[in-house]
């Protein structure tokens, strides 16, 4: 340890796992430490059940109805991988047919650039819905899809169909698609209201399909919206069932995939090492101090955890794991889902959301189903305004109750070369992260993002690059 790196990375997150990646590709000599015995910090894993009890400060042990606790892995903050995008060169890259013909999200291009899609397994998320009036529904993306919606009445079924056909078509390039509409200057607003579409079809088009997690986009150019309905739709065409991906064994498998890569690529990782100390030098990093040796360092990443007087709360977001013996009502039984509860459909300035996840995912013992509510606390009783969430999972066998403070960095780095990311929200996908990690790593290249930078060399000595 005691040598000169030129970045230590702090935590294990996914987010500091795929910088660390990132970096060991490019070249950087990688020092990767963590105070926990595993991997994944605020995004592992839980394995056996017998520790997320333990982590909760739960009583006794899981009831024998449970099963075995070995075939449970729990995912503390939950997530989605988003499977769409723009297809591009990552099908040259010869990995897993299934993979290798998504139309990838940000995490997506991630995982196939860099090949760690090596190293997991996925599976399609069955179901995507959303609430509305106490009751969940498909959300419907294809003309088909609308006009058969029981979430519409006819007329507005005929409008919303209108509307999709026109996003569908729309070419920035073909003036004729653009029907009069102003992509740049007509807000989406205005573009609803070309279509008379109610509010009830507005909530789930922003909040479920262009997945807004607020109602600010009404009022801004309605081309960032078009592009992401198409997106959406582009993805589920493909697949039928839903545009989310998820990894067997939990999301905890993610950054262990980036930290294998980080290694291959000469990272050197240490867990369980406490961290006493950041050393500075006229305000600028020089090292980390842990068990009382002094690694130097020209640079350090790390979550906000482990400097926290750089870093400023901005919220907080309540999460609440729940145990079941059966699948979400009303959805068709499927193994796997996403429930989105817009705010307006509750009297909340934020959204509910509900992923769930079972026994097909090697997550669970057979037979069980893990569904986790979340959403950004308002209130003084954060576990009631997840109330319509989890009416709709009843009955439940356990709760696992959390609220955790959101922190956002005060110290962008410029100086003191300090580059910290941000909490976790209480979105279902990773896309906010990815734009975290994105903006950490300009701040601390001095460049913009390229997703081809991330591609793995051909001709390389460490560990199973050498064999591509």
């Amino acid at each position: 340890m005691d040598e000169e790196y030129d970045v230590i990375v702090l935590g294990t997150g996914l987010t500091e796992c795929i910088l660390s990646g990132i970096m060991s590709v490019k070249g950087k000599k990688v020092l990767h430490m963590d105070r926990n015995s595993y991997y994944g910090a605020e995004s592992a894993s839980i394995t056996p059940l017998e520790d997320l009890y333990k982590r909760f400060s739960l009583p006794g042990k899981p009831p024998e109805s449970m099963g075995r606790g070995r075939d449970w892995s729990v995912d503390l903050i939950p997530k989605f991988l988003m499977a769409n995008g723009r297809k591009a060169i990552w099908d040259e890259l010869a990995l897993s047919l299934f993979l290798s013909r998504l139309y990838p999200g940000q995490l997506v291009r991630m995982l196939l650039i860099t090949q760690v899609t090596r190293y997991l397994d996925f599976k399609v998320i069955e179901g995507s819905f959303v609430y509305k009036k106490g009751a969940i529904y498909k959300v419907p993306v294809t003309e088909t899809e609308a006009l058969a919606s029981s979430l519409m009445g006819i007329f507005e079924k005929r409008r919303f169909r209108n509307f999709l056909i026109f996003v569908a078509n729309y070419d920035t390039k073909d003036p004729k698609t653009m029907d009069g509409v102003d992509p740049n200057k007509s807000s989406m607003r205005a573009l609803y209201k070309k279509f008379s579409l109610g509010q009830d079809v507005m909530d789930f088009t922003g909040h479920a399909l262009a997945l807004y997690r607020t109602d600010d986009y009404l009022d801004q150019p309605c081309i960032n919206t078009i592009n992401r309905i198409k997106l959406y739709s582009e993805s589920l065409a493909r697949y039928g069932k839903s545009p989310y991906l998820y990894p067997l064994y939990g999301l905890g498998e993610l950054p262990q995939g980036f930290a294998r890569l980080s290694a291959i690529y000469g990272g050197t990782y240490m867990l369980n090492k406490p961290i006493e100390e950041i050393v500075m030098e006229n305000g600028k990093v020089v090292g980390v101090k842990s068990e009382g040796e002094i690694a130097r360092c020209k640079q350090l990443i790390c979550d906000p955890s482990y400097i926290m007087d750089r870093v400023s709360k901005v919220g907080q977001v309540v999460r609440i794991i729940c145990v079941m013996s059966h699948p979400i009502k009303n959805t068709g039984d499927v193994n796997s889902c996403q429930i989105i509860i817009p705010q307006i459909q509750v009297n909340r300035k934020h959204d509910i959301y509900v992923c769930m996840i079972s026994s097909a995912h090697n997550v669970a013992a057979q037979g069980k189903y893990i569904a986790i509510a979340s959403s950004v606390v308002e209130t003084n009783d954060p576990e009631k305004e997840l109330k319509p969430a989890l009416d709709l999972l009843e009955p439940i066998e356990q709760k696992f109750v959390s609220v955790s403070d959101q922190y956002a960095p005060t110290d962008m780095g410029k100086d003191s070369q300090i580059f910290i990311s941000r909490t976790y929200d209480a979105t279902t996908h990773f896309e906010t992260t990815c734009d975290d990690i994105k903006d950490i790593y300009e701040r601390a290249m001095g460049t913009e993002f390229d997703f081809a930078e991330m591609e793995r060399t051909k001709n390389d000595i460490f560990g199973d690059a050498g064999d591509q």
